[in-house]
C-alpha cells in the first residue's frame, strides 16, 4: 500500500497488535463503567438502602388520616348539646379530578342530587384552592355510598368514607351559643399547615364555643395504611391506628331549660337569659329566630343562606350577646338603688299629675292621668316616670352611672364567646369625649327612663337582676366547675336590697304593671320590672300595631323566689309591642324551672297554636322559601365569616344609630292601666 511514495506493510502480526491494543482500551473502559455501576449499586443497596425501600413501599401503600372525632359540648347534667353520629359521604378533591364535569354529572347521578346542589358544587369549585376537600353530600345511605366506592377506578379525586358527622340533637335551640363546624378555608390553611385540616371529611369550629374550644375538642387523628395498585385501587388493610377523640367540654347551661326557653319564644324575635343566683351559672341563653347548626355543618345552601339573609328579624345575630336594646324601665330598680345609697329616703315622695316640668319642658309619665302621690316602691312597681325624672334631676346622673356599671351594664364579662356587645352607660363625661356636646336635662330625663343614650344587652340586663336580688357580684359562668365561686358584696347598705326585693315583687304580685306574670306555683313569688323601649317617636307610630320594626321591644327582668333568689334573667323581645309580649315568656319559663310539667303543658298548647316546634316550623319556612325563590338566589360567600362578620357590622351600626338619639324621649300612653299594662 503507498502514503505519500512510501509504502505501508500491513502484515497480520500488525494488525494483530492494533487490535490487541484496541481491546485493551475498550476493556479498560468497559471494567472502569462496571466499575462505577457496581459502586453505585454498592450505594444505593447499602447506603441508600432505607431511603428507597421507603419509596418503593409508597408506590404500593397509601397513608391517609383519619379525622378524629370531635369531643362532646355537654350541659350541666352530661347530657349532649353537640355530638357525633355515623355517617356514610362523599368528597371531592378537585385538583386529583381529570373530568370535573363529567365526574360531577356522575355523582349527581349517582347520588340523586338537585339541580340547586349541583349549582352549590360547581360555585365551590370556582372558589375552591384544589386541594381542600368539598363535600359532595353527607348522611347517605349505604346503597349510596357502595354506589359510589364501586365506580372509583373511573373517578379519580372523588373519596367516599364511613366517618362521624357532627350532629346538634336540638338544632336551632343552641345555634348560637355552640355554633357550628364546617370544613377549613384557604385562609385557616395557610395560618396552620396542619395536614389534618384538608383530610376529606374533616372540620374545625367555625363560630361559638366551636370555635373558643376548637384544640380541646380536636383530639388526635387516627391513621391508615392501605395496600393499592398502581392505579390506586384498595387490594387491602395492612394496618390503622385509631384515633383519639377530642375531650368535652361541660358547660353550665341546663339543656332541657335551654331548648323550652328557645322554644317558648315562639313566633316572636328575642332573647331569655336565666342565671344561678348562687354561682352565677349561666342556665340559659336563647336567642330566636335562630339557623340549625346541623345545616351549617352540612356546608349550608345558597337557598337556606338566602332565606337567613333576607329575614328581617335576623337569625344570624345572636341577640344575647350582640343584641343592644335601650332598657327601659328595667333600669328602673338600679336607679332606686343608686338613689338609697346616696341617701334618699324610700319614703320621699313625689305628686304625679300626669307630668313633669324640667327647664322649659313638660315630660310626661305613661300615665296621663297621674299616679297621685308615689314613693320609691310606687314608683317601681307602677313604672311611675314622674317619681325617676325630678329625683334624677335632685341627684344627678352622675349618682346613677356608676351605679349602672356596678350592676352590670356596659361591662364585659370574662366569657369563653367569640365575642359580645358592651352598650352603653352614658354621662356628662361621656358625651362630651363621644360628641363633644354638653350634658342636657333631657338626657337625664332619657337615662333615667332607660332610653337615649343607654343601651344594654339581654345578658348584661339578667346581670343586673342578679345582682339587685342577692346583693353579690354575681359573675356570669358558662363553663362548668365544681368548685363554687364566692362572689364579692355588692357592698349595700342596710335594707336596701329587700327594699327592692320587695318593691319588684309587688309589679308581678301587688298592683304592678306585670299582674300577669304571676306564677302558677302556690308557693313561690316571681318579681320582676317591666320595660317598654321605643323605637319611634310618637309622630310615626304608636310602637304596639303597624310595621313590624316600628313597634316598640318588651323586656322583662325577674328572680324567683323573691325573699331567697334563686334564680334570676332577662327577656327580651324585639318589637314585641311592649313588655306584654316578654313577661309573659319569663313566667313560663319560670314555671319550667319549679314545675316541669306545668310549664311543658303551657308550651304544648302554644306550639298547636303556633304550627309544631322551632325545628318543624323552620323545615317548613325553608320548604316555602325555595318553592318561591326557584333558582334565582344568590351564592352564599366564599368564607362562611363572612356572613357573621356582616351581621355583626349592620348590629353595631343599628346600635350607633339608637345612639346618636338626642331628642327627648316622650313616654307612649298606657291604654290598658295599671296591671295590664305594658310599661
Amino acid at each position: 500500500m503507498k502514503s505519500g511514495g512510501k509504502k505501508t506493510i500491513v502484515s497480520a502480526t500488525s494488525l494483530q497488535n492494533s487490535f490487541d491494543r484496541r481491546s485493551v482500551v475498550l476493556a479498560a473502559f468497559g471494567g472502569g463503567i462496571g466499575t462505577l455501576l457496581a459502586v453505585r449499586m454498592g450505594y444505593l443497596a447499602i447506603a441508600e438502602n432505607e431511603k428507597y425501600r421507603t419509596e418503593a413501599e409508597s408506590n404500593r401503600v397509601n397513608l391517609t388520616l383519619i379525622p378524629p372525632r370531635r369531643g362532646w359540648i355537654l350541659d350541666r347534667n352530661g347530657a349532649p348539646l353537640a355530638s357525633n353520629r355515623a355517617d356514610f359521604r362523599v368528597d371531592i378533591i378537585p385538583e386529583r379530578m381529570n373530568d370535573k364535569e363529567a365526574e360531577l354529572e356522575s355523582l349527581g347521578e349517582l347520588l340523586s342530587l338537585s339541580e340547586t346542589r349541583m349549582r352549590e358544587l360547581r360555585d365551590k369549585f370556582e372558589k375552591s384552592r384544589g386541594f381542600a376537600p368539598i363535600e359532595v353530600a353527607a348522611g347517605l345511605d349505604y346503597e349510596q355510598f357502595a354506589a359510589v366506592s364501586v365506580r372509583l377506578p373511573e373517578l379519580p379525586g372523588v373519596v367516599p368514607q364511613r366517618g362521624f358527622t357532627r350532629f346538634y340533637p336540638t338544632g336551632p335551640a343552641v345555634g348560637h351559643l355552640i355554633g357550628y363546624v364546617g370544613p377549613a378555608s384557604a385562609e385557616e390553611y395557610e395560618l396552620d399547615r396542619n395536614p389534618l385540616l384538608i383530610t376529606p371529611g374533616y372540620k374545625i369550629g367555625k363560630d361559638g364555643l366551636e370555635k373558643q374550644f376548637e384544640q380541646q375538642l380536636r383530639g388526635v387523628p387516627g391513621a391508615r395504611r392501605v395496600e393499592v395498585t398502581a392505579s390506586g385501587r384498595v387490594i387491602r388493610d395492612l394496618e390503622t391506628r385509631e384515633d383519639i377523640q377530642g375531650k368535652a367540654v361541660q358547660l353550665t347551661i341546663d339543656g332541657p331549660l335551654q331548648d323550652y326557653a328557645a322554644r317558648r319564644i315562639g313566633l316572636e324575635s328575642g332573647s331569655v337569659v336565666v342565671m344561678d343566683c348562687d354561682t352565677g351559672d349561666l342556665l340559659c341563653m336563647a336567642s330566636m329566630p335562630s339557623f340549625d347548626p346541623n345545616s351549617f355543618s352540612d356546608g349550608i345552601g345558597r337557598l337556606e343562606y338566602g332565606m337567613l339573609r333576607d329575614d328581617e328579624r335576623v337569625p344570624l345575630r345572636n341577640k344575647v350577646l350582640k343584641g343592644l336594646y335601650p332598657p327601659g324601665s328595667t333600669v328602673k330598680p338600679m336607679v332606686s338603688m343608686a338613689f338609697l345609697e346616696a341617701g334618699l329616703d324610700p319614703e320621699d315622695s313625689v305628686v304625679c299629675g300626669g307630668g313633669l316640668r324640667v327647664g322649659n319642658r313638660v315630660f310626661g309619665c305613661w300615665n296621663r292621668r297621674g299616679h297621685g302621690r308615689v314613693n320609691m316602691a310606687k314608683g317601681i312597681y307602677q313604672s311611675c316616670d314622674v317619681y325617676f325624672y325630678h329625683f334624677a334631676q335632685k341627684l344627678g346622673m352622675d349618682v346613677i352611672a356608676p351605679m349602672a356599671k356596678h350592676c352590670g351594664m356596659g361591662q364585659e364579662f370574662p366569657l369563653p364567646v367569640v365575642s359580645q356587645f358592651y352598650g352603653t352607660v352614658p354621662d356628662p363625661a361621656w358625651k362630651m369625649k363621644k360628641f363633644n356636646r354638653e350634658w342636657e336635662a333631657f338626657d337625664t330625663v332619657n337615662a333615667t327612663i332607660g332610653q337615649g343614650y343607654m343601651l344594654a344587652s339581654p345578658l348584661q340586663l339578667a346581670v343586673m337582676a342578679s345582682r339587685l336580688a342577692t346583693g353579690s357580684k354575681l359573675m356570669p359562668r358558662l363553663v362548668l366547675d365544681p368548685k363554687a365561686p364566692s362572689p364579692a358584696s355588692m357592698n349595700f347598705h342596710g335594707n336596701h336590697v329587700e327594699i327592692i326585693q320587695q318593691a319588684m315583687k309587688d309589679v308581678v304580685n301587688g298592683p304592678g304593671t306585670a299582674g300577669r306574670a304571676r306564677l302558677p306555683i302556690p308557693d313561690i313569688q316571681m318579681a320582676g320590672k317591666t320595660g317598654t323601649a321605643q323605637v319611634v317617636s310618637l309622630s310615626v307610630g304608636n310602637g304596639r300595631s303597624g310595621p313590624w320594626k316600628t313597634r316598640d321591644h318588651g323586656l322583662f327582668i325577674f328572680f324567683a323566689p323573691f325573699d331567697k333568689p334563686k334564680f334570676a334573667g332577662a327577656v327580651v323581645i324585639e318589637h314585641g309591642g311592649g313588655s306584654g309580649a316578654a313577661y309573659p315568656i319569663a313566667r313560663d319559663v319560670m314555671t319550667f324551672l319549679f314545675d316541669p310539667k306545668k310549664g311543658l303543658d303551657a308550651l304544648y298548647a302554644f306550639e298547636k297554636q303556633w304550627g309544631g316546634t322551632a325545628q318543624e316550623r323552620l323545615a317548613r319556612k325553608y320548604a316555602a322559601y325555595a318553592a318561591a325563590a326557584g333558582q334565582d338566589v344568590p351564592p352564599v360567600p366564599r368564607r362562611e365569616e363572612d356572613i357573621f362578620a356582616r351581621v355583626d357590622a349592620e348590629a353595631r351600626a343599628a346600635s350607633a344609630q339608637t345612639e346618636l338619639e338626642t331628642q327627648a324621649i316622650q313616654p307612649r300612653p298606657n291604654e290598658h292601666g295599671v296591671g295590664g299594662g305594658t310599661r
